[in-house]
């Protein structure tokens, strides 16, 4: 007679952990577990609380109350390096690498105790090729793409043999084919035992992935479930608590020209950057286009060239007929072309302003929230607070610190702030980078709503799901190239990839 195998032990258990700020708790009273070689997923809105919680788990907060275990005994690290000796790694949404140095030098930058250079480069190809994750322990990292980077990451995790592992939103500058590599590594992982704790807000990928999800919301574990049971629809009203809005609006007829660019080039904004190639496309009044791409292929150099951030020594920039071209960014503002860059802490937002200071640093000329050269903090503070409810920026006020908000938080108040300044042009970078699925939804059809009030926008993007949801037309940038813009409606995968790579010519069915 077969004896039934008790479960496996947990690798770590939760029990009780509670963290609060001044203003808001964190996490209160959450309680779960990972076994060994478990994909575990942990979902929740932005704000929900998944990041302080597994900055206690990495050693970089300490909680309030409650205790952790790994294996069995007691777990309470102070810092991250004894959370690593116990067998936690971690790799984050932000990449934490120096472009000037070499994948090793870097590696060894992320290790306690780095082997001599020469064994660092032999085991480094060696656990990369055992993963599936090729890397070339010389290459410089400015030269690597943003899926090599991540391999650099991860292949710094596994040279410290983890038994947990922890991903924070690991696929959202990776390319399809990049993020079928990446799962293979996990899956791989999970079969030899280490568990992975895995922080997306792309529930599909929850779906193919993970096997269990514990799910948060205002801090509080509201349910747990097995994904591959789940639809992404169901999974997302299970994290916000309510009936997911699908944004919609009527076809677009594209009005009067209101942005026109002409044989655009610039050279790279870095070393490490893109040159803008003869860039030449013409937008309509209340039309949307989007602009697929791989990271790395010009996205931010088009931005800063739109935006006045950078002067494009060739070509032109028409708005509405005017030629910009030589303008500085608060003069194009005012005429009503306006931009929200991708990197929202430090280019889009002053981490240590205020909201009202953030609000006012992009929002001064349209809101009129000068006088005579004073700030009118009254308007301005009252501007911040219009952004927080229209946006339902989770936050306890306009006084709050930039740097205080969750990455999803800070991007509806990014957002929110040019979409309520009524411009007639808006150029956004990845709009709902980190960004939850209700929160997702809530830009994409404010996005749509501002088109469908006559303004034109543009969608620079890498979800290509995004792109094809809210764009009148689609193009795409490789290597500083534009494609010719098309038909979103009816485009299929394969155009749609080989734009990407650089089919600039593709003909147009009729």
């Amino acid at each position: 007679m077969s004896e039934t195998r008790a479960p496996e032990p947990a690798l770590l258990g939760l029990e009780g952990l509670t963290k609060a700020y001044p203003g808001v708790v964190a996490n209160d009273d959450v309680s779960f577990a990972i076994r060994p070689g478990e994909i575990h997923a942990l979902l929740g809105e932005n704000g929900a609380g998944k990041s302080t919680l597994v900055k206690m788990i990495y050693g970089l907060v300490k909680p309030d109350r409650g205790r952790m275990t790994m294996r069995g005994a007691p777990f309470a690290p102070a810092s991250p390096a004894a959370a690593r000796a116990e067998g936690v790694a971690m790799v984050f949404q932000h990449f934490s690498l120096f472009e000037a140095l070499n994948v090793a030098e870097n590696i060894a930058l992320g290790m306690d105790r780095p082997p001599a250079p020469r064994e660092l480069a032999s085991r480094i190809r060696a656990v990369s090729a055992a993963y599936g994750l090729p890397l070339d322990p010389a290459r410089r990292v400015g030269d690597l793409s943003a899926g090599e980077r991540q391999r650099v990451e991860i292949v710094r995790c596994l040279l410290q043999d983890p038994k947990l592992l922890i991903m924070d939103e690991p696929t959202s500058v990776l390319t399809p084919q990049e993020v079928e590599i990446l799962f293979r590594t996990l899956r791989k992982l999970a079969g030899e035992g280490t568990a992975i704790l895995y922080i997306s807000h792309k529930l599909e990928e929850i779906r193919a992935l993970c096997e269990h999800a514990t799910i948060l919301r205002l801090g509080r574990v509201v349910d747990t479930c097995d994904p591959r049971q789940k639809s992404a629809r169901e999974l997302a009203e299970m994290m916000v608590g309510e009936e997911l809005h699908v944004p919609s609006r009527a076809p677009a007829t594209p009005g009067a020209v209101a942005l026109e660019l002409c044989g655009l080039s610039m050279p790279p904004a870095s070393e490490f950057g893109t040159p803008l190639r003869d860039i030449s496309l013409s937008l309509g009044k209340g039309e949307v286009l989007g602009i697929g791409g791989v990271a790395g292929n010009g996205q931010d150099e088009l931005l800063a060239a739109l935006s006045g951030e950078s002067l494009a020594p060739a070509g032109t920039i028409r708005l509405a007929g005017r030629d910009i071209s030589r303008l500085a960014p608060n003069q194009r503002r005012a005429l009503g072309l306006l931009a929200a860059p991708e990197e929202r802490l430090g280019h889009a937002a002053a981490p240590d302003m205020s909201l009202t200071e953030n609000a006012l640093l992009t929002g001064a000329v349209r809101e009129r929230l000068t006088r005579r050269g004073f700030i009118d903090w009254a308007r301005t503070r009252d501007f911040a607070s219009r952004i927080i409810e229209a946006f339902d920026v989770r936050t306890p006020g306009p006084e709050n610190a930039a740097r205080s908000l969750s990455g999803g938080n800070l991007q509806k108040f990014v957002i929110g702030r040019e979409v309520l300044q009524a411009p007639e042009v808006l150029v956004v970078n990845q709009p709902t980078w980190g960004v939850d699925a209700s929160a997702a939804a809530a830009i994409r059809q404010a996005l749509l709503d501002l088109a469908g009030r006559g303004a034109a926008v543009v969608v620079i993007s890498q979800d290509l799901d995004e792109l094809m949801e809210i764009s009148d037309r689609f193009t795409a940038l490789n290597e500083g190239r534009l494609a010719e813009p098309r038909p979103a409606r009816g485009l299929s995968v394969e155009e749609i990839g080989l734009m990407m790579g650089g089919a600039h010519d593709l003909e147009v069915s009729a």
